[in-house]
């Protein structure tokens, strides 16, 4: 196995490894939080849905009147020192003009087909394109698409990547600390955050998808999404795989709430196992953080 480039990658390693363990009673990783959503009908179709969706262009931070008390109520619960990670998924985007580069964590003895890899990407970027339109034309986001590119996988071993690779590397040699297929530590953003991929030999990756036998619930940061990989690959025709947009939101620096909920809101994409689509609460409280960290960071 290549040695770790620095101890900030080792670091993050360990993170996606700690991802496994629970440390509070009730997390994403227990599947018993997502069971009431089982049945809720989804459509079979991952097109765009009209419904939830953020038309105007607007400046500034105006939301619905309804909205803003519980809206401010999340943003003060939020811990000092949020701005602190250079690395938010927002920041991902404006480091890659407009874009994200993804490598899939294929933590798994089961095969991977060609067909397969083309269904995950596109039932990825849909999921993604849930969160991206509250972006689109609001308060100085620069872009009108943020396109999502699945650019390597990693397996435990190359058999398990079937089919034609083109476009795609393919990772067998690294492992994170509990033994699990990781992607290569030289082209992994978190681990350079000057944008310097200079020992990178093929396409820098932003954030991954990690796919894990067995798992029923998820978990995500900034380093990316863990979910089951039997979930994932069950649900590809379905319109919302609603573990996977929540666990997106912490990627770009949302709050799990399974210790307080903001007045009057009940159902909520990040209120784990209350809802199956990302409502209008979820699209502001997104919102909030992109018109707060862009006046930090002078992003717009």
């Amino acid at each position: 196995m290549p040695s770790l480039a620095s101890s900030t990658a080792l670091l993050a390693l360990a993170a996606s490894s700690f991802a496994l363990t629970p440390s509070s009673p009730r997390s994403d990783l227990d599947g018993s939080v997502w069971a009431s959503l089982s049945n809720t009908p989804s459509a079979r179709s991952v097109g765009p849905q009209q419904r939830n969706r953020p038309f105007k262009r607007q400046s500034g931070w105006n939301p619905p009147s309804d909205l803003s008390g519980p809206l401010e109520e999340v943003w003060d619960h939020y811990e000092k020192g949020k701005f602190d990670n250079k690395n938010w998924g927002f920041d991902q985007i404006m480091a890659n003009n407009g874009s994200l580069n993804i490598c899939v964590r294929w933590d798994s003895t089961a095969k991977v087909t060609a067909a397969q890899r083309t269904k995950i990407a596109s039932a990825y970027q849909a999921q993604y394109q849930k969160w991206f339109k509250w972006l689109y034309s609001y308060d100085g986001f620069p872009y009108s698409h943020v396109d999502v590119n699945v650019v390597a996988y990693a397996a435990k071993d190359a058999s398990l990547v079937e089919g034609p690779t083109d476009g795609i590397e393919v990772y067998t040699t690294y492992k994170d600390p509990d033994g699990a297929p990781a992607c290569a530590v030289e082209c992994e953003r978190s681990a350079h955050l000057d944008g310097d991929f200079g020992g990178c030999e093929g396409r820098h990756f932003d954030h991954s998808l990690w796919l894990t036998d067995g798992l029923e619930g998820g978990f995500g940061y900034d380093w990316g999404q863990q979910v089951g990989r039997e979930y994932m690959m069950n649900n590809l025709d379905s319109e919302t795989i609603h573990i996977l947009p929540h666990e997106m939101g912490h990627t770009f620096g949302l709050d799990d709430f399974y210790d307080w909920q903001p007045t009057g809101q009940k159902k909520f994409i990040m209120l784990a196992g209350s809802s199956v689509e990302i409502t209008d609460f979820d699209g502001w409280m997104y919102r909030n953080w992109w018109y707060e960290l862009a006046k930090t960071r002078g992003y717009n």
